[in-house]
């Protein structure tokens, strides 16, 4: 082939290349918005949880107070917090205004996965990644949460996008190699386990004849990404005992990790059928794809044989390579695992689900047509769709119970709580809070988040704010040192845990000290009594 072939060989593939791009850029973008609309609608349905009180409360501080809040707890967050503060200031604490960037961020993930996948194996399959990342519980949940993970799975995927750009290319130029190892370390600082990206395509290149060549690339990328991430793993370490908590909450166990991970909570509204239909998906792309492999079968599942190869090989490491290393860590070191920690590894899961789908639809065609010649395309495509479908109505009583007014946290009720008071409370009575709980499980949180149900109500516990403090949440006063304050008020609203049979400690010594219970109200998880003192 002479040298004026080879640059018009080299225009025409440059030109096909484009030309599938821009086929692949309108079909992602559409998917993307689909997603966007799927993962908002009711998303502004259940009550704040503790953990999207850690957000509002810290995000709505002066900057001054937020950075001394992350310089001693919460450092892993304080990009996001950052981000929200200018957020909510320009749209609101509402759950509406907190947890659009997440359903932002899902329309950008699942956009990811479709390019992802078309860079992998071709439009088709790309789209029907895209399409299973969409219907994923730990997707769909992700949109509803005002938490970083649907940011950091959406830079996940958009980053893992770039690695099989490089691979795909066989780059050789450095400086693509370094802007990818910035990118992981920039990462890492929305969320500290996204560094472990750079593990899981260390492990996809070393699996690879062609990838191992490029490992010195990959080797000085990581360098780079650890110089960067450096600041943020080292307060992330001084910060450690804050994740202790973890230790005793026993979150490493197979429920966990094979089933609400990806899958999400079938106990919550979902059914079994969701993780089934993914694990059997899962397991059977890899079976087939390896066994095809070993046996040299000319016929592909995807594109060709080097398709079905990278897809198994990029998705296994994406989906076990994070969650063997955060158990290891786990188990051996620190305290490290939490199912939402993992949710940048959905895409993987909806990566070799759709394979699996796929070469489902290939098995049974070829079964078809056996005993009757009917069009091979067609008829692939006809069950694909319907095994599409199935999964997706399957996973719609799951989706609807995570929109539900209670879906947070096993039930939370803080606004509902709030609204009761907000109802009821009269100018001039006071509040008290059970204190008995956890933090972020505490019922005052009810009145850092939804303060206007509050305005008629003093909350003399409230010691010292926690804007005032370089800590998450207020510094509370005992009981017994605000009796004086009470005194005065018409009412007092306690707003209690349930206690299993027992009378809550805080009613206790209000009745013990002259006031009587007038009313009793069980919002869901929490309960308010009305206390009024006895006439003399």
């Amino acid at each position: 082939m002479t040298t004026l072939q080879q640059r018009a060989l080299g225009r025409s593939d440059r030109v096909l290349g484009w030309a599938a791009r821009l086929r692949v850029g309108p079909v992602a973008a559409a998917v993307g918005a689909v997603a966007l609309l799927v993962g908002w609608l009711g998303s502004w349905n259940p009550s704040y949880w503790g953990d999207e009180a850690a957000t509002v409360m810290s995000a709505q501080r002066p900057l001054v107070e937020l950075f001394a809040e992350v310089g001693k707890v919460d450092a892993v967050h304080a990009l996001y917090y950052l981000f929200m503060h200018f957020w909510i200031g320009a749209f609101g604490p509402s759950e509406l205004s907190t947890r659009f960037p997440s359903a932002l961020a899902v329309g950008a993930l699942v956009a990811g996965t479709v390019v992802l996948g078309a860079r992998l194996a071709g439009l088709r399959y790309g789209l029907i990644a895209g399409v299973v990342c969409l219907v994923l519980p730990r997707t769909t949940y992700l949109a509803t949460e005002a938490r970083s993970y649907a940011l950091g799975t959406a830079v996940a995927v958009w980053i893992t996008v770039w690695f099989v750009g490089l691979i795909r290319r066989r780059e050789q130029r450095l400086r693509p190699w370094l802007i990818y190892g910035v990118l992981i370390g920039l990462a890492s600082c929305l969320f500290l386990y996204l560094i472990l990206l750079l593990a899981m395509h260390g492990l996809v290149l070393a699996t690879s004849a062609a990838g191992r060549r490029q490992l010195g690339r990959w080797l000085r990328a990581g360098l780079v990404a650890g110089v960067v991430a450096i600041p943020i793993v080292v307060m992330g370490y001084l910060e450690r005992s804050q994740i202790a908590f973890l230790a005793v909450r026993k979150y490493a166990d197979a429920n966990n990790v094979l089933v609400e991970q990806w899958f999400g909570d079938p106990s919550g509204g979902g059914l079994w059928a969701v993780p089934i239909i993914g694990w059997a998906a899962i397991v059977l792309a890899t079976a087939v794809v390896l066994w095809r492999t070993a046996r040299a079968v000319p016929d592909a599942v995807l594109e060709n044989r080097s398709s079905d190869r990278d897809v198994l090989r990029l998705g296994l490491a994406w989906l076990v390579l994070p969650t063997a290393v955060l158990l290891a860590v786990d188990a051996w070191i620190t305290p490290t695992y939490n199912v939402r920690y993992l949710s940048f590894s959905a895409p993987a899961a909806a990566l070799l689900i759709a394979l699996g789908f796929i070469a489902l639809g290939r098995l049974v065609v070829a079964q078809v047509r056996r005993v009757h010649q009917a069009p091979r395309r067609l008829l692939t495509g006809i069950v694909i769709a319907a095994v599409l479908a199935v999964f997706t109505a399957v996973a719609v009583p799951g989706y609807l119970a995570q929109r539900g007014p209670y879906a947070k946290d096993g039930g939370s009720d803080l606004r509902q709580t709030a609204d009761w008071i907000g109802a009821n409370a009269q100018q001039g009575d006071a509040v008290v809070f059970d204190e008995t709980t956890k933090p972020s499980r505490r019922p005052e949180l009810a009145y850092r988040l939804y303060p206007q149900q509050f305005a008629a109500v003093t909350s003399p516990e409230v010691l010292t704010p926690y804007y005032d403090r370089a800590a998450i949440w207020d510094r509370m006063a005992p009981l017994e040192g605000i009796r004086s304050e009470l005194g005065s008020a018409p009412s007092v609203w306690a707003i209690e845990l349930p206690a299993h049979g027992t009378v809550p400690l805080d009613v206790q010594d209000l009745t013990a000290h002259g006031y009587r219970v007038v009313g009793i109200h069980l919002v869901h998880r929490l309960e308010v009594y009305q206390l009024q003192k006895e006439s003399l």
